[in-house]
């Protein structure tokens, strides 16, 4: 099969042939459909967030085809469509396990850092792990909700009942999560690079009702405000906008530095928190939520070979939305 391998930190992706993988007890062999593109691998290819062993198929929003369906496996029958989510298996023994919380599972591993993911044209995946695609989205359309969605989900959800509610970055979470909020009766406001005319426009045609950049205050003081940017400077500025009991909320596996603040910002109850990976619960709630908005994405699509195209893409926001790759 044709994968895009992730080598060592700073090079580029590598077109590679490998052999088609076999699945092995618990698990699906998964022809690739569609694979979201995440800032998550950025993280991967900067050495921000460790590949423990390369090299590695990186990607963690698929959409496959099950070929090699487990004897009595449920839904998961020949032919159906699935998502792959980043977060790939969890012992199921240890206090967060056990608790609902495998989120925080010490053992876990993760699609496309520890286990080969979806920049390929076959993959194989933990059948608990695998979500069945709600009907009605094609694959390009479905790859983004399995991680934009799903965390952008996971950080509604620290935000309580917050009605006020400030995205920090407008890119593939924040353009599903803001369809979500406002489903919810939520008012939106986004926050995006300095000048980013356009994605301010995109923010406000997905109902934002203010949309600037994050250097700029909101109109009103924010009740929940969620940052998608890996920026640390954020933080404080987030909680300046916040009201008091207000929730600021950071949604990435990686951030910069976060600097010094006064603790006033911090005063009158507000609170950080951040938000790690993902349980089945926020996917199974979600991809039911998912059609009743109905959510649609905004995707952009390229080859698998185009991968590192579609990366740097990412990286200099030259798209609204997300990037999907398609084997």
């Amino acid at each position: 099969m044709r994968a895009m391998v992730f080598e060592r930190v700073g090079a580029p992706l590598r077109p590679v042939e490998l052999p088609t993988p076999e699945p092995g007890p618990g698990q699906l062999l998964l022809r690739v459909l569609a694979c979201g593109i995440c800032r998550t691998d950025l993280h991967l290819l900067d050495g921000e967030v460790e590949v423990p062993a390369p090299p590695r198929v990186l990607g963690h929003q698929i959409v496959g085809e099950v070929l090699a369906p487990q004897p009595g496996g449920g839904y998961a029958a020949s032919g159906r469509r699935v998502g792959v989510p980043w977060l790939g298996w969890s012992c199921g023994e240890c206090e967060f396990c056990q608790s609902g919380r495998e989120n925080l599972c010490p053992h876990a591993r993760f699609t496309g850092r520890d286990i080969d993911g979806g920049m390929a044209e076959y993959a194989v995946a933990d059948e608990r792990f695998c979500f069945p695609i709600p009907d009605g989205y094609p694959d390009l359309q479905a790859a983004p909700l399995l991680c934009a969605g799903l965390i952008g989900y996971r950080c509604l959800r620290m935000c309580g009942d917050a009605q006020r509610l400030g995205l920090y970055g407008f890119g593939a979470a924040a353009h599903i999560l803001c369809q979500v909020a406002r489903f919810q009766g939520r008012r939106v406001f986004a926050f995006t690079r300095p000048g980013d005319e356009r994605a301010q426009r995109f923010a406000r045609e997905l109902g934002a009702e203010w949309a600037g950049d994050s250097s700029q205050s909101p109109p009103e003081q924010l009740q929940g405000a969620i940052i998608f940017a890996p920026d640390g400077t954020l933080v404080p500025a987030a909680l300046a906008a916040s009201a008091p009991g207000g929730v600021v909320v950071c949604g990435g596996i990686h951030m910069s530095r976060i600097p010094p603040f006064d603790y006033e910002l911090l005063w009158h109850e507000r609170s950080i928190h951040s938000v790690a990976n993902l349980t089945r619960r926020d996917g199974e709630e979600f991809l039911s939520l998912a059609p009743q908005v109905p959510v649609r994405t905004h995707v952009t699509e390229y080859p698998l070979e185009r991968a590192n195209e579609a990366l740097d893409d990412l990286r200099h926001g030259r798209f609204t939305g997300a990037a999907v790759l398609r084997p």
